[in-house]
Formats: C-alpha cells, sequence, structure tokens
C-alpha cells in the first residue's frame, strides 16, 4: 500500500527539518570561516521561488543572509554596465546570498519582452561566463537552478494567485502573458541554458510540479555544493527524476 497523505506531509516535514539544520550548521562555519555563497533561483513564472527559498532561509541568520529580488532598472541603473546594479549585492565572507532572479533577465523576460535589444542580449550571453568564472576564482561559491514547470500546472498555479487575496502580491502584470508567450520563454530558455551553462558555473534543473519534491530536492542539492563533506555527507542525493545537471539533451526532459 502507498503512504497516506498524512504519511507523506510527516515524512517531508521530518526531511525539511533535517535539510534545515544542515543549513544553519553550514552558515555557522561560512561564519566562521568567511565561505561566500550566491545562488542563483531562476525559472518559469509559477514555478515555486519564493517557495523554495523560503524554506531555505528560514532559519538562517538575517544578518548572513540576504534575498535579493531586484526590481525593473531605473533610468539611472539602464545607463550602467549591465552587471553594476547586481556587484553591490554580491556576497561578503561568512554570507549567503540568493537571487530571486538575477541578471539572467537580460536573456529571459527582457529577450520575450523586447525590454532590451538583440545586441544587448547577444552581449549578455557572450560576457556572463566570463563574469561568473571571476566571481569563482574570487572564492565565490556559485550555484545555478533553472525552476520548470508545465504549462497546465503553472496555468492552474496563475489561476490561484489571481484568486486568493493573501496571493495579491506575488501577481505581476507579466503574469498574463506567461501562458500566452510559452513558447518564446521555452526558446529563450534553451538558447540561456545552453550558452551559459559552463564547467565552472554549471545549470541544475529542478523539474517543479509537485512543489514539497522540488524544494526537498533544491534544498539537497545546494548544500551537497555548498557545504563541507561533514554537512553534506549526511544529506541524501537528489533524486534524478526531479533534479539534474543541465545537458543538451535534458532539454527534452524540459517543458516545451
Amino acid at each position: 500500500m502507498g503512504k497516506s497523505d498524512t504519511e507523506k506531509d510527516d515524512a517531508y516535514e521530518t526531511e525539511l527539518a533535517k535539510l534545515q539544520l544542515a543549513l544553519v550548521k553550514y552558515q555557522q562555519q561560512a561564519m566562521k570561516g568567511g565561505d561566500k555563497a550566491l545562488i542563483i533561483f531562476e525559472g518559469r513564472d509559477a514555478a515555486g521561488k519564493d517557495g523554495a527559498i523560503s524554506r531555505m532561509v528560514e532559519h538562517l541568520s538575517i544578518r548572513a543572509t540576504r534575498v535579493v529580488a531586484l526590481p525593473k532598472p531605473t533610468e539611472l541603473e539602464s545607463s550602467q554596465w549591465y552587471f553594476q546594479r547586481y556587484v553591490p549585492h554580491l556576497p561578503a565572507a561568512g554570507q549567503v546570498v540568493i537571487f530571486n532572479r538575477s541578471w539572467y533577465n537580460r536573456a529571459g523576460v527582457e529577450r520575450v519582452m523586447g525590454f532590451s535589444t538583440p545586441a544587448q542580449q547577444e552581449t549578455f550571453l557572450r560576457d556572463v561566463p566570463h563574469f561568473e568564472e571571476m566571481l569563482i576564482e574570487s572564492g565565490l561559491k556559485l550555484v545555478k537552478i533553472w525552476l520548470d514547470i508545465s504549462r497546465d500546472e503553472q496555468a492552474q498555479r496563475l489561476k490561484e494567485r489571481r484568486e486568493d487575496p493573501l496571493k495579491a502580491l506575488k501577481t505581476s502584470p507579466l503574469d498574463d502573458v506567461a501562458q500566452e508567450k510559452w513558447d518564446d520563454y521555452s526558446a529563450a530558455r534553451n538558447e540561456m541554458l545552453t550558452r551559459t551553462h559552463t564547467p565552472l558555473a554549471p545549470w541544475t534543473c529542478v523539474v517543479t510540479d509537485k512543489k514539497k519534491q522540488a524544494r526537498i530536492n533544491v534544498m539537497r542539492h545546494v548544500i551537497r555544493t555548498i557545504a563541507p563533506e561533514d554537512i553534506a555527507g549526511g544529506v541524501d542525493e537528489p533524486d534524478p527524476n526531479i533534479l539534474f545537471p543541465f545537458k543538451i539533451d535534458v532539454i527534452e526532459r524540459l517543458n516545451t
């Protein structure tokens, strides 16, 4: 017999608590040792970035943890070097910074919505691997996660956002075109992942139709990537059916 919903919920909460404790232990060591970690969350609208991030940071130090979700650039910022507005938010020693969307906006929403020119987008795709290489060589640990979702599940979650007053702050005008421009977002995603996946700064993909499974596997991946062996070794490997490294042939596993 399969597990009941209650048993599944209990197992999820038990595993979540175990992973949150591992993150706390990692941060205690990072604050002493001066580790710098940057975790980038990208993905389709309603793919679960907010939920995954909130579980990750729930018990971490407010002083040593920052979640960055920048608004659209000001006129001044638009005239600057593209990466300039992101640099002040990079982690210092002992800090964990999470970008809830990042400089990859240029290869995603800006491309689909026409917020930047094709020349600007091409420059970004050419430059970003070198930029990330410099960050890593400076001692920063970089984790890049792409969260994917099926078209039907996205439609259902966007509908729930519109109908639930408590989710009003999650809605945005871009929600209205997420489904309409589904194919455009797929094309942008495919080119972005293909051109910016590097040995030093690889992409990891997550299928998120089942939110709780996705969150658990994201946390496992992050811990096993950034934490020392005495902490990471006690965390199970992610389920390869849910979370897997990007390769050209995995585009077929993503939602097209």
